[in-house]
Parts: C-alpha cells; sequence; structure tokens
C-alpha cells in the first residue's frame, strides 16, 4: 500500500471492485431512475431504483429464480432468462408508476448482444421507456432461445441427455424453450397486469 502524506486511500467500494464512483454520479445526475441489471452465474437480478443521499430506494426488483412461479423451465442465468427478468421488473415498475429510467449495468462491459442488453430489451418490451440503440440488442432468435433448439435437434438422444440434463429434470425438452419463453411472457403479462 502506498504511504505518504499525500496519498488517499479510495472508498472501500471501489477498492474492492464494486463500483465505479464517477460512472455511478453520471447515472445519479440524471435525475431519473435507474434499471440496474446484476448478472451472476447462475441468476440475474433487475431492479429499478431511485437515488436519495441517504441510501437508493428499490422501486421494483425481479429475480431470474422467480420466473419458476410464471412457468419458466429453462436456465436462470441465460439470454432468455435475463430478458424475462427484465420483462418482469419492468411490468412491476410501471405498475408503480414509473414510466422511464435509464440503464445502469455497473462494472460489466457493454458488449453488443450481451445479456445485459437483454434485460434492457425485455424492460423496453413491457412498456418502460429506456433511451438505447438499437444496434446493441441481441438477436430475437437468442432472446426467445430458437439457437438452444436448433442445437438441441442437431445432436442425437445421448448428447441432449448429457448437456441439457438440468433443463430434462425440470421436465422441458430443450427444443420446446421458445414454446416455454412464450407461454411464461403470457404467464407474465396476466399475472402482473
Amino acid at each position: 500500500m502506498a504511504q505518504g502524506s499525500n496519498y488517499k486511500v479510495p472508498f472501500r467500494r471501489r477498492r474492492e471492485g464494486k463500483t465505479d464512483y464517477a460512472a455511478r454520479m453520471k447515472l445519479v445526475d440524471y435525475d431519473k431512475s435507474r434499471l440496474v441489471v446484476r448478472l451472476s452465474n447462475a441468476h440475474a437480478t433487475v431492479q429499478v431504483i431511485d437515488y436519495a443521499p441517504e441510501g437508493d430506494i428499490t422501486l421494483a426488483s425481479a429475480v431470474s429464480k422467480q420466473l419458476a412461479n410464471y412457468g419458466y423451465l429453462g436456465g436462470a442465468s441465460n439470454t432468455s432468462a435475463v430478458y424475462l427478468t427484465g420483462y418482469l421488473c419492468a411490468k412491476r415498475a410501471l405498475a408503480k408508476g414509473v414510466d422511464s429510467a435509464i440503464l445502469d449495468i455497473g462494472l460489466k462491459s457493454a458488449i453488443k448482444g450481451s445479456k445485459v442488453f437483454a434485460a434492457l430489451k425485455g424492460a423496453v418490451d413491457a412498456g418502460l421507456d429506456i433511451p438505447y440503440g438499437e444496434a446493441v440488442l441481441p438477436d430475437e432468435s437468442r432472446i426467445n432461445g430458437e439457437h438452444v433448439a436448433n442445437y438441441a435437434e442437431s445432436l442425437d438422444d445421448d448428447e441432449i441427455a448429457k448437456l441439457f440434463s438440468k433443463y430434462l429434470e425440470r421436465g422441458l425438452q430443450p427444443a420446446d424453450l421458445p414454446k416455454n419463453f412464450e407461454e411464461t411472457k403470457k404467464n407474465i403479462d396476466e399475472a402482473e397486469e
């Protein structure tokens, strides 16, 4: 660690690599709600958050493992699940009177077609007004899981059992993922209206 009278110790969350305070302050200055997307290896969390000097206020939240309550049988961290999580969070935010937000992806890199932009697409499709460019969104076939279904159709039964064992345990054939995606989206619409 550096020493000397001029050395300033960075904030703890900056030292831990959890917060980029310069980027956060730019987002807070917009005086709009933030659509915060955080991804882990197992789940995705999407929240609509307002800034307050005493601490951020969460207005609406959705976690990808909640999708099982709406009939989703796919993985909780794939592109389809992240889209549906963004969709669910936006529906909840709209019910609480939030109609616009800005995207906050934290320390994630803004890579075209990535999962954070799938959450953005889900929120926009649900009716939340968020500024974005069309070029960054993932393809529709990736969002609804068609690429997984196409890949599964090219495999034999043994390979499917090996690669998609979790899907099969939940009672979902990989080729049926797009259909399950649409059913889940419909269930969210019905439940969150």
